[in-house]
């Protein structure tokens, strides 16, 4: 039997943080020890790093299968692995859409290889359609926990209220309710808006998205959740209306989560000015304002977890005129240095929210976000939370490299990446 020691790091989880080594076993890929001067057959510098548990996003787009030339299953996991996740869900926005048992057991299948765990989230409805339900207990058979049309906002209530009463049926083999969770966009005020509706959209002569769009469609989801007691989910919250709703819902106790993304807190729709499409997402990048009620949402616990909405778009179309060009940006080799470069908070203050919360809301808490103690699997990162490095799009990894931190110095980066007990990551390079 070999190990792998990770030697002379800081650990830190959710019971606190303690300067230990930490021993696994190779062939079962679990934590055996934890405690101060371990050897194994293979060590892992982390001296100067925190380790952790590893990383979990809950909002990332594969494009696979159906759009490998912006990205595969194989290339958006190096690029997770590399940015300390050890689990993403993927987004069902795939061509054909994973709205049913057979497209989810083909990503399944095209996730054995990958650099982490690849867990699909399932569209509620047929074809991300909005109208005919998907077949979601099939679905959550094979293991899906969370339901979105993601990209495409659901605007139908009564068909978002029967995907509610649908998920409160289900029953799952390890016990956890799914999720239904929206994309908040309400499209009759969203319509042909390519970034935030204010001062900036005015100036730059673009056709601009009202906040109240996404504001409205959350106030619907709050209420259709405290009707029908379903656990809902709301992605990548932009707004400080927004905020409030969530928190007054969670104060009255309906059962809901939010996500925020890292360039949701850091950037304002100022970015749009230099017309750079890079600087293009859906829902848009909002105002000063909004980005301080974002940071208190995250700091206080109203927002849950950091999802990236890692998006990949190909150079040749983001290239387009702005108004033409796709939404997106990647964002899962830089979320955890930008944030610890702009945000002023330490690692340990942003780990929750990129690792156990969001493993609790997918369902994956029993193999990610856990204690680092014998007997867990060993999903872990080690970061250097003093290395600079400059941001360089040609060096991403993957086709699309569509980042709006092109250029930015950063502080913080990954060394090291376990996925189930195997280095995937040493030394802030993919081992395959």
């Amino acid at each position: 039997m070999t190990s792998t020691v990770i030697q002379g790091g800081r650990v830190v989880d959710q019971t606190g943080i303690r300067r230990c080594d930490v021993r696994v076993d190779d062939e079962s890929g679990l934590i055996t020890e934890v405690g101060e001067g371990l050897t194994g057959d293979t060590t892992l510098d982390a001296q100067r790093c925190w380790v952790a548990p590893g990383f979990v996003d809950i909002h990332a787009h594969v494009r696979e299968p159906g759009n490998e030339q912006w990205g595969t299953i194989e290339s958006e996991s190096r690029a997770a692995a590399l940015g300390g996740y050890t689990a993403i869900v993927a987004m069902p926005d795939t061509d054909p859409p994973a709205d049913n048992a057979s497209v989810v057991k083909e990503i399944l299948a095209l996730s054995r290889d990958a650099l982490c765990e690849v867990s699909p989230a399932g569209a509620i409805t047929v074809g991300r359609q909005g109208t005919a339900l998907a077949p979601l207990g099939e679905m959550a058979d094979l293991g899906v926990r969370i339901f979105t049309d993601s990209g495409h906002s659901l605007q139908d209530a009564l068909v978002m209220r029967r995907a509610m009463e649908y998920a409160n049926g289900i029953s799952t083999d390890d016990g956890a309710r799914v999720v239904i969770a929206q994309h908040p966009q309400l499209d009759a005020l969203a319509v042909d808006g390519v970034m935030h509706e204010g001062g900036w959209s005015a100036r730059l002569g673009l056709e601009g998205q009202l906040a109240e769009a996404e504001e409205i469609m959350i106030m619907r989801e709050v209420a259709l959740a405290r009707l029908t007691g379903a656990r809902v989910h709301i992605h990548h919250v932009t707004t400080a209306n927004s905020v409030n709703l969530i928190r007054g819902a969670k104060a009255n106790g309906v059962l809901i989560t939010a996500d925020v993304t890292p360039h949701h807190l850091l950037l304002t729709d100022a970015a749009c000015q230099s017309y750079d499409a890079n600087t293009k997402v859906a829902p848009p990048m909002r105002t000063d304002v909004d980005i301080q009620a974002l940071r208190a949402g995250l700091a206080d616990g109203t927002i849950d977890a950091i999802a990236t909405d890692h998006a990949p778009v190909g150079v040749d179309a983001k290239e387009l005129p702005f108004d033409q060009a796709p939404f997106g940006v990647v964002g899962l080799e830089t979320a955890l240095p930008v944030l610890l470069t702009s945000l002023g908070k330490p690692f340990e203050a942003l780990l929750p929210a990129l690792s156990w919360r969001p493993a609790d809301i997918a369902g994956l808490r029993s193999r990610h976000g856990g204690p680092i103690e014998p007997g867990r699997c060993a999903n872990l990162v080690v970061v250097d939370p003093s290395a600079e490095w400059t941001i360089d799009r040609t060096t991403l990894s993957g086709p699309s490299t569509n980042t709006p931190f092109d250029g930015v110095t950063v502080r913080g980066r990954i060394r090291h990446t376990i996925y189930e007990g195997q280095p995937v990551v040493i030394d802030a390079k993919a081992m395959r």
